[in-house]
């Protein structure tokens, strides 16, 4: 590891603490006491009594990340790199958590899990989100197969989109402009737009939203070519929620989306200019029911999907699948010590490949957290994975901590060990390219140790070592054929994350990560990787943010020559500033993103972005 970076972050890890316990309590205090995490136990327990270093975009945050990508916004926490997501808009994008691979990183939207039975490795393509339509989004790093099943072995990207206002009618309003331009192209054309329009409320009883969204930009070509014919992307969205509270303990909400997606793209083989295009589809129709009673409750998260995608290019293909999945659970608590949760998930894949292929996954779960009154805190679960084309598998995972209170915060140590278990997709068992039926499933097992500070409302200061391996990795043999691995790959690293509240209106964020993946080539996973935000509230009205990112070097393959090289590191600033004309009503922002202009490659061959501006209003009615 490079010991100067250590030393930097352990010197801002050192300072941060010191500082905060120099000074003393404010209101912000009241407004954090009680700060909860949801996903790593799927209970609302005190981020004291969380044995995980659970991420939280809140809304608050995403405001300040209007005119970003989601792909964006996730790559700046750390353990995670999302390859192609400082590209060109419609790039594909690379989801790596802690050293994984996509496959391995679940997407959770409103409680269902969101995969895509016609891709590769049954990914969802994070491209098919707009910001727009979400509330907050927690991120578990580390396996969580136990509650969430499959391809949670790295990380869960937990979405929970927004909800209708108590008013009786809202409304919503986001328009922005900007401009699309690598760093050697500064022209300031208006190339990039994104416009969203939400209408909700609550009568009585029942209460509605319904919204729209829509992106476009063009300005910048996919591959690095003299030509740099340009690439359009254009995404459409429609959002539709109705819920109804039958009683003060049960209440069901319908949703529905569908998601246009046209994006161009060049001849990455022979690095050509081209009017390559992928165009997709999705349709999702889905039901949520809750259902309280004394000391627990019974949930249920219910979603159909149906996906068509057709690759226009010189390898013209078309996709098209469907996923339907079911998880019932029932949660209750024994005497406010005991967070117990028994479940069913049932998840059926259908793809065509010329012929219609499927498989089913039912698996049952229990899971359990244990806060006790000496700061003992113990989550622990198990899944039985039942799936049709593989029989039965076991999961399972312990993670205890320790909680030392403190006069006005807590000092925690924690550790966990977990097993997952990831099937192949249909594509790779039956797909049109490089199938191979006689597969086998790839075993994950994590280890990950250590410690958190948290000085209620000044700040929160955590390091964290993980280690994982990965068995019968599933990747190409020289004909291009899915097959095996005989390899181990060992993935290990340290996280290093602060959140200091310097005074009221001024608070600081810095995250560190090493990541060291042994037993392949790596590619795109960088060994350092840095980042910070700045954002201090200038008045009740006006607000600014910088940001910065580091991205050591990192292994690429070019596919050209089928040679790897090391590419090399760079660092990007990011400037926010939101002024409210109108209080509650309508604000004006501007997001610049690089705005030293840098010159970097993040994917040999394809286009970055350099400096650009975008300009917005947003209306509140």
């Amino acid at each position: 590891m490079n010991k100067k970076i250590y030393g930097l972050c352990a010197g801002i890890l050192a300072s941060a603490t010191m500082a905060a316990q120099e000074q003393q309590t404010d209101s912000i205090q009241v407004q954090q006491l009680d700060e909860v995490v949801v996903s790593d136990s799927r209970f609302q327990l005190k981020r004291a009594n969380s044995g995980k270093t659970v991420i939280k975009i809140t809304a608050k945050e995403l405001e300040r990340s209007q005119g970003k990508s989601i792909a964006q916004l996730i790559n700046s926490k750390s353990g995670l790199e999302i390859g192609g997501s400082r590209g060109r808009n419609g790039e594909i994008l690379g989801v790596f958590g802690r050293g994984g691979r996509g496959r391995q990183v679940l997407v959770v939207i409103d409680g269902v899990q969101v995969t895509d039975p016609s891709s590769f490795s049954s990914e969802y393509d994070l491209r098919l989100l707009d910001l727009a339509n979400i509330e907050t989004i927690e991120i578990i790093k580390g396996a969580a197969s136990t509650l969430y099943g499959p391809n949670a072995a790295t990380a869960v990207i937990n979405i929970t989109t927004k909800k209708s206002s108590k008013r009786k009618i809202a409304g919503n309003f986001k328009s922005t402009v900007g401009t699309n331009q690598t760093s050697d192209d500064q022209n300031y054309n208006a190339s990039s737009f994104d416009n969203s329009a939400q209408v909700s409320g609550s009568i009585g009883n029942f209460s509605y939203l319904a919204g729209v969204s829509n992106s476009y930009s063009n300005g910048i070509s996919s591959i690095t070519t003299p030509e740099n014919q340009e690439d359009d992307f254009e995404r459409f969205t429609t959002d539709v929620k109705l819920s109804y509270r039958f009683s003060k303990n049960f209440d069901i909400t319908v949703y529905g989306n569908y998601t246009d997606l046209e994006t161009s793209f060049d001849d990455a083989f022979a690095f050509a200019d081209t009017d390559f295009e992928f165009l997709s589809e999705q349709q999702r129709v889905g039901l949520t029911a809750n259902y309280n009673y004394t000391s627990g409750s019974v949930h249920l998260n219910t979603a159909f999907t149906d996906y068509e995608s057709e690759s226009v290019s010189a390898f013209p293909s078309t996709f098209a699948a469907k996923n339907y999945i079911a998880d019932v659970y029932n949660k209750y608590n024994f005497n406010g010590n005991f967070y117990t949760i028994l479940g069913l998930n049932v998840i059926n894949n259908t793809a065509e490949f010329g012929d219609s292929e499927e498989f089913t996954i039912v698996d049952p779960y229990a899971n359990v957290v244990y806060v006790s009154s000496f700061g003992l805190n113990v989550n622990a679960g198990a899944r039985l994975n039942n799936h049709s084309e593989y029989g039965s598998n076991f999961v399972y995972n312990i993670n205890p901590s320790f909680t030392f209170e403190l006069e006005d915060g807590y000092f925690k140590i924690l550790t966990s060990y977990a097993t997952s278990y990831i099937t192949p997709s249909l594509t790779q068992l039956f797909g049109d390219f490089g199938a191979n039926p006689d597969l086998e499933p790839e075993d994950n097992t994590t280890y990950e140790g250590g410690l958190e500070f948290n000085k209620t409302g000044k700040v929160r200061a955590s390091v964290l070592y993980f280690n994982r391996s990965e068995e019968n990795l599933i990747t190409f043999d020289e004909n291009f054929v899915s097959v095996n691995s005989d390899s181990t790959i060992d993935a290990q690293g340290a996280e290093i994350e602060v959140d200091w509240t310097i005074v009221s209106d001024l608070n600081f964020g810095v995250n560190y990560t090493f990541t060291e993946r042994k037993g392949d080539n790596a590619i795109r996973i960088p060994r350092h990787k840095i980042n910070a935000a700045l954002n201090y509230a200038l008045s009740d009205r006006t607000e600014l943010a910088l940001n910065y990112a580091f991205n050591g070097e990192r292994p690429d393959t070019d596919f050209g020559t089928f040679t790897d090289m090391d590419l090399p590191s760079f660092s990007l600033v990011d400037f926010y500033i939101s002024h409210e004309i109108m209080p509650k009503k309508v604000k004006l922002f501007l997001n610049a993103t690089n705005i030293f202009n840098a010159e970097f490659v993040e994917v040999i061959g394809f286009n970055t972005r350099g400096r650009n501006i975008n300009l917005g209003i947003n209306i509140s009615l």
